[in-house]
């Protein structure tokens, strides 16, 4: 990659090499098996990762560590030697230079020397010579001294002051730096010196660590020279190289782009040890966020100006399943298929391993609806700077039976008359694959459903995840929705024998769609189940004229879920096409849809819906949309408003808190049948003077339970009239 600077930026891929952890730092691998919940710890220190660069600028710039004990004659006053600390910093650089401070005079003889224990990783070692001008190359010969003096000796030597006339910057050869603005760096750095002060050693060596910390220099060493005009203190600095170019090793999956923006501002500029560190940790950062497996293992400079960037990406070696027993935790024998698991996993073999992919893929197989607990462990792969992923999982019960509760939505003489029980079987894991068979009964006052359902959620050999249902299903619901208020109290009902089969897969993000075949059975009866084929209102209860109607359904179905909460965005579009393969066959085509928007302000959630339909062709009466009810216009009865070959109904709520798990709510609805009640078949609304439109609004409570929301709203409808509406789930 180029930029403007003209830089050369070089990627190359080849085995990742993560370094043995030092004694106060754990290196990426060896805490693998500790960070399945937690990753941030596993890269939030890079001090060991750029160790091996700032070595390689110690041992480029500077000579082997030594302190050089001096001969010094009688006419000595002190001789102090001390290391100056610098603090601690995510970057660590070690520059080390012999030491020597000598100060000259004639009021005594003194010698002392201070060796003081380093703990901070950024060291400098300075070197302050005191000579007369001309006498800097001359040696002193004396015997070598090296005395333990008490502490006070050593305290007030070190806190005694010399005037200094002049502070200048300068190379390592005394002469002046061809960069002014980096002389200019090291001058704003000193804190202490300054022309015409009186200095100690300590804040001499402390404005030498002040250079060093600047981060453009690699070495300094402070020279005291005296002149006739005054002692003149000399900061002789070796600056870094300047940076030319960037070499990117092993990283895979981190972008070229990336890494040429965190290093931009730097090209063409001396290399400054605090900007490298800011780029190194904007590098770890990024595969933080994603929650990759990866960090800067290793930096080093080139001759040229090369800076070298080494990358550990730790690439999934292996995954394999095991199973933990439910009650001891011990490795046992699972039911389901290894395969049948990992084929539900984004994260293949290869990949640099991600906490948060691994983190969806716990939540894909806990979807499934056979796993009671999962949870991956990383650990190391040996020595080859990979990691291999192991998934515990716990099985629940493969099946077994099952009793519930719900609402009728047909029963219309009071908020609880249409109470009904079901019983069931179901075995959640058939063959080991998560296929799943159900078996149910459900009864009430009139409805009664009989259903037996086989689904294969991911038929084996396929890539897209496609599913598939098959679904026979005899029902009997009450007929009043469409055909209700018989004035001679009369009811009757609609049975229906269903048979089908649908076939669902994601497409996209968020998208699903499903296709399948539905051949239906349906007719009406009276109290006593004979067949009837028409109503106290001699209006036709089949299209056909027979007592029954056979309908074969083309169904095609798209899904836009959102987030999948409660209250998030939500669209569906569903399109049903009668196939008459028979001359007796029905004909039409039924198109609805519906959609749904959440909007959080404060405390308060609003919540607006939409649905509508159409239906075009020869359709059965009983199949017409109705209006009104509890998932529809609230204060009237169920299928009260209307019942047409066309709908709309909208609705606004607002819920807000109230206290734990109930909330209040506030509510309005609105339904119409778009003028299209006197086209169904013998217009039933028609007879019975639905209005074909209203409106209704209320307020109610929700509370959150095992079974889902539980809904008791209070509603008033445009005739002034109130009513009471009981519901388990959330509102379609």
């Amino acid at each position: 990659m180029h930029d403007h600077h003209q830089v050369d930026v070089r990627f190359s891929s080849s085995s990742i090499r993560i370094h043995s952890p030092s004694s106060k730092e754990h290196s990426l691998l060896t805490n693998l098996k500790s960070c399945s919940k937690t990753f941030v710890s596993q890269l939030s220190n890079t001090r060991l990762s750029l160790n091996q660069m700032l070595e390689s600028l110690r041992n480029r710039h500077t000579p082997p560590r030594s302190v050089r004990r001096p001969n010094l004659p009688t006419q000595m006053l002190n001789s102090v030697t001390q290391l100056m600390i610098g603090k601690s910093s995510p970057i660590s650089l070690s520059l080390i230079k012999s030491t020597q401070l000598n100060w000259s005079s004639d009021s005594g003889d003194e010698n002392v020397e201070i060796i003081r224990g380093l703990n901070s990783p950024l060291l400098c070692c300075a070197s302050l010579s005191l000579t007369r001008p001309n006498e800097s190359s001359q040696s002193v010969e004396g015997k070598d001294m090296i005395q333990q003096q008490k502490g006070h000796s050593v305290s007030r030597n070190a806190e005694e002051r010399v005037l200094i006339s002049e502070v200048l910057v300068r190379t390592k050869d005394g002469e002046e730096l061809e960069r002014k603005d980096l002389e200019m760096e090291a001058l704003a750095a000193l804190k202490a010196c300054r022309a015409n002060s009186a200095l100690t050693i300590r804040e001499v060596q402390e404005d030498v660590h002040r250079i060093i910390e600047s981060g453009y220099f690699c070495s300094c060493t402070p020279v005291a020279v005296d002149t006739r005009d005054g002692i003149r203190l000399m900061f002789q600095v070796e600056p870094n190289q300047e940076f030319r170019g960037l070499v990117c090793e092993n990283a895979n999956v981190l972008p070229s782009k990336f890494i040429q923006e965190a290093f931009r501002d730097g090209f063409g500029k001396v290399i400054n040890i605090k900007r490298l560190e800011e780029a190194i940790t904007s590098i770890n950062g990024w595969y933080m966020e994603r929650g990759l497996f990866g960090i800067v293992s290793d930096i080093d400079t080139l001759s040229g100006g090369i800076v070298r960037l080494q990358v550990a990406e730790a690439e999934v070696n292996n995954i394999s399943i095991r199973f933990l027993d439910r009650k001891t935790g011990e490795p046992t024998k699972g039911k389901t298929s290894p395969e049948t698991i990992l084929r539900q996993l984004t994260t293949k073999k290869g990949q640099v391993y991600s906490m948060l992919q691994g983190k969806r893929d716990v939540d894909t197989v806990l979807a499934m609806g056979i796993m009671e607990d999962v949870s991956i462990i990383p650990q190391p792969a040996g020595d080859t700077g990979k990691v291999d992923l192991i998934m515990n999982c716990v099985e629940r019960p493969s099946g077994g039976f099952s009793a519930g509760g719900g609402i009728s939505s047909g029963i219309t003489s009071g908020p609880l008359s249409g109470l009904i029980g079901s019983f069931a079987y179901s075995h959640r894991n058939l063959f080991g694959r998560n296929q799943k068979l159900n078996v149910s009964l459900e009864r009430g006052q009139i409805d009664s459903i009989f259903r037996i359902n086989y689904t294969d959620p991911w038929i084996e050999g396929d890539d897209k995840r496609t599913s598939r249902s098959i679904m026979v299903q005899n029902s009997r619901t009450p007929g009043n929705l469409v055909h209700g208020n018989q004035p001679d109290n009369s009811s009757l009902t609609i049975g229906r024998v269903t048979a089908g089969i649908e076939y669902s897969r994601p497409f996209r993000p968020k998208w699903s769609g499903t296709a399948g075949l539905i051949f239906q059975h349906a007719g009406a009866r009276d109290e006593q189940g004979n067949p009837i084929i028409k109503d106290f209102y001699s209006s036709p209860l089949t299209a056909s004229g027979k007592t029954h109607d056979e309908t074969l359904l083309a169904k095609l179905e798209s899904i836009y879920t959102g987030s999948g909460d409660r209250g998030s965005t939500m669209f569906a579009f569903n399109m049903e096409q009668g196939l008459p393969v028979l001359p007796e066959w029905l004909c039409f085509n039924r198109v609805t849809g519906r959609a749904r928007k959440g909007i959080h302000i404060g405390p308060a959630r609003f919540l607006f819906s939409l649905s509508g339909g159409h239906v075009v062709g020869n359709f059965s009466p009983h199949e017409a949309f109705v209006i009104g009810g509890t998932n529809s216009v609230r204060g009237y009865e169920e299928g009260a408003v209307g019942s047409g070959r066309s709908y709309v109904v909208g609705s606004g709520e607002m819920s807000f808190p109230v206290r734990g798990p109930v909330e209040g709510v506030i509510f309005t609805d609105y339904g119409t049948d778009l003028g299209s009640g006197s086209t169904v078949p013998g217009d039933p609304a028609g007879a019975r003077l639905k209005p074909g439109s209203g409106y209704g609004y209320g307020l109610g409570v929700r509370v959150d339970s095992p079974l889902g929301p539980l809904r008791l709203e209070y509603a008033f409808n445009d005739q002034h009239a109130g009513r009471f509406h009981f519901g388990v789930g959330l509102r379609n």
